[in-house]
């Protein structure tokens, strides 16, 4: 599901605090960029959780009938709201962390120097993959 969410973000002295109204998630981060990825992270693990147990996800409010002195906030800094993006489709897929059975084809005599030498080959696949992808084990 791909979505839109309105979010309201409070900047006080230290940090900036963050309220998605519409799924009841409060959060923060450490300056603005930060507190948008809190965001999105947030809202992706309550709409994939609520997908998970079949639960009704609410549609987002139209921005402009919210009014940010309702905040959960108002009171600890200057709060604007701003609209977050998210895609619990992709958050789903980067979070899940299941292996999958791939076939692959290497010489046999490749794979007699493998097992000789004790090498898990899925571990170097995985490895290389991840070095070619540029990507990190999460």
């Amino acid at each position: 599901m791909k979505n839109i969410y309105p979010v309201f973000f409070t900047k006080t002295e230290t940090v900036v605090l963050v309220e998605v109204p519409d799924l009841e998630i409060l959060t923060e981060g450490t300056d603005m960029v930060n507190a948008v990825e809190m965001a999105r992270d947030a809202i992706e693990l309550k709409c994939v959780s609520m997908e998970d147990d079949q639960m009704e996800i609410p549609l987002p409010s139209d921005i402009g009938t919210l009014n940010v002195n309702d905040g959960t906030f108002a009171g600890e800094g200057v709060t604007v709201v701003s609209l977050v993006d998210i895609d619990s489709g992709a958050y789903r897929r980067k979070i899940d962390t299941k292996s999958v059975r791939k076939n692959v084809t290497i010489p046999s005599w490749l794979n007699y120097e493998a097992e000789q030498a004790g090498i898990n080959v899925s571990r170097i696949l995985q490895e290389a993959l991840m070095n070619v992808l540029n990507v990190q084990r999460q």
